[in-house]
């Protein structure tokens, strides 16, 4: 894809390597354009951006203006699916929201630690009811010097994964505050569904038994999950629940019709008002 320029913005794209065959599809070019679009409007000011499907290198000299960036389409817009959605992941560092994404997204698990750089996205389109939903999942840092970047992007989120390490009490606790994060920052209707990750470690390091986070999802109504990046444990399933749920509200508000018309009761007309319209109707008279 070549560079687009401008007198005060350059953007450059680079496609990733070949990938393994037996990997899931990653995003397009077309993919990166979108979702950049909406990308560069909060942020104008991040100079670098890494995709895990290449490298975008943008830079901020004055307003940003670009023509070749397409506006992020609506949730039901194209024929290749039915429904877009889009989905946010949060928690503190460490707790393994990336490698649950990588997990979905291309089947693939690494214990190697990379800490998030501002946001990662990947793509993956799913076979849902008969539909073909395709999920954009936007991989948030936890650390708090990336806290304004990643707030930018609770606003376009339509559904939100809350995760912590079910080794790690302190990651529990601070999902109050993420909670607020989505409370200040994100749409009132937006889905929610709690994540206690890294289940599969042994049960002497388990620091957050399984009750307390379904007491803890209990108490603000939400789903909640425990889950396996390693073993690929309800990985699938949350992701296909929040999902279906989404699914299900959109499908809820497409239905809803509002009334064509108004019905104006006689109690609600003004005194002697039936009177005047009788005369005004007979000639002027």
């Amino acid at each position: 894809m070549p560079a687009a320029a401008s007198s005060n913005y350059v953007l450059e794209y680079s496609e990733p390597e070949a990938l393994d065959p037996t990997q899931k599809a990653r995003p397009t070019a077309a993919d990166v354009q979108n979702t950049l679009s909406s990308f560069i409007a909060h942020l104008p000011r991040l100079s670098l951006l890494h995709f895990r499907s290449g490298f975008v290198f943008f830079h901020r000299f004055g307003a940003v203006r670009s023509r070749s960036m397409m506006a992020a389409p609506p949730a039901r817009a194209r024929a290749d699916y039915d429904f877009l959605i889009k989905l946010l992941l949060i928690g503190d560092s460490g707790v393994g929201k990336s490698c649950l994404l990588l997990r979905f997204s291309d089947g693939s698990f690494t214990t190697s630690f990379i800490t998030t750089i501002g946001i990662d996205f990947k793509i993956r389109t799913i076979e849902l009811d008969g539909k073909r939903i395709k999920l954009q999942i936007w991989d948030t840092a936890g650390q708090e010097r990336f806290r304004t970047i990643t707030t930018a992007y609770y606003r376009g989120a339509m559904g939100i994964l809350l995760v912590y390490d079910v080794t790690d009490e302190s990651s529990f606790n601070n999902i109050r505050n993420w909670i607020r994060n989505i409370e200040q920052h994100a749409s009132d209707n937006v889905n929610k569904i709690l994540v206690g990750n890294k289940a599969d470690m042994d049960e002497s390091k388990r620091a957050v038994p399984t009750s307390k986070g379904q007491a803890l999802a209990d108490e603000y109504g939400i789903k909640f999950f425990e889950t396996s990046a390693k073993t690929n444990l309800n990985v699938e399933e949350v992701f296909f629940s929040i999902a279906r749920d989404i699914k299900q509200r959109l499908v809820e508000s497409d239905s809803k019709v509002e009334p064509n018309t108004i019905k104006i009761s006689s109690t609600d007309a003004a005194p002697g008002a039936t009177q005047v319209a009788q005369r005004s109707a007979c000639c002027g008279s």
